[in-house]
């Protein structure tokens, strides 16, 4: 059943008539690709409940929702349906399932203006290529490369690739599947995105080998760090050094999860 099914038919004097009036538009926007994702926003109060099948839902994650599938309709990629590793027989106690960050996560963690034609993006866990996609469509990377553990969702981001309508900027674009723990950190990498892919002694590891490659070729690098479980371990490290942390919109609490976190790697 699709998001739209379940918004379909609400009960008379239900709070989601309104957004069931506002159906028309939103099938508008995912038939024209027109841009109404922070629309949606505004349209769907944050703190509403409402009964669906005796049980209470939140209409924040049914904004949610829309705004990623809206986002992929206007981009013509398929990267908002999360998935298990158990799935694809790699599921691990430090490995953490496919989760998208949000579109628009880089833009407010990373200034264009901080980004030049000689960097390199790669991001550790990437999925479906949300932040690929995001990186290689926003700014004048040299190179975009994400990583993935999975067969088959590094072919679901290739995929994306091939038929997004983003205009890329960055000059490759590149997916590798392979282990973080077998994945060599190229040496000319300047920012390292992280969506909590892994967790314990796997993190660990890959931090060593993100240190590895600043040891052997000394240069700034920016880590970006969505939903940061781990941030204890940087800091242990002290090669890790916080630079800010951003929120999402309306937060009230400080925990990690739904926020950024942005770190320089000292040498």
């Amino acid at each position: 059943m699709t998001v739209i099914d379940d918004l379909a038919a609400p009960p008379p004097g239900s709070p989601l008539t309104a957004v069931r009036e506002r159906m028309p538009l939103l099938l508008g926007a995912l038939l024209t690709g027109t841009p109404i994702a922070l629309g949606c926003e505004a349209v769907l109060q944050a703190e509403e409940v409402l009964m669906m099948g005796g049980l209470p839902v939140r209409l924040r994650s049914v904004r949610r929702r829309l705004a990623r599938l809206l986002y992929d309709q206007r981009y013509g990629v398929s990267t908002a349906d999360f998935a298990d590793l158990a799935e694809f027989g790699l599921d691990h106690p430090e490995r953490v399932y496919y989760s998208p960050a949000h579109w628009g996560t880089l833009r407010r963690a990373l200034p264009v203006r901080d980004v030049g034609h000689q960097d390199v993006f790669l991001d550790l866990g990437a999925g479906k290529g949300r932040m690929v996609l995001e990186a290689a469509g926003r700014y004048p990377f040299k190179q975009a490369i994400g990583v993935e553990l999975s067969p088959e969702l590094t072919e679901v981001a290739r995929a994306n690739l091939a038929a997004t309508r983003l205009r890329l900027r960055a000059r490759a674009v590149e997916f590798v599947q392979s282990d973080v723990l077998d994945y060599d950190i190229p040496d000319d990498v300047s920012v390292v995105f992280l969506n909590n892919p892994f967790r314990g002694r796997t993190f660990a590891a890959a931090m060593d080998r993100l240190l590895g490659s600043a040891d052997r070729n000394p240069r700034p690098i920016t880590l970006i760090y969505f939903n940061p479980v781990e941030e204890a371990h940087l800091l242990r490290t002290g090669r890790f050094r916080h630079l800010r942390t951003v929120t999402p919109w309306r937060r009230r609490d400080t925990g990690v999860f739904g926020t950024t976190r942005v770190y320089a790697v000292t040498t």
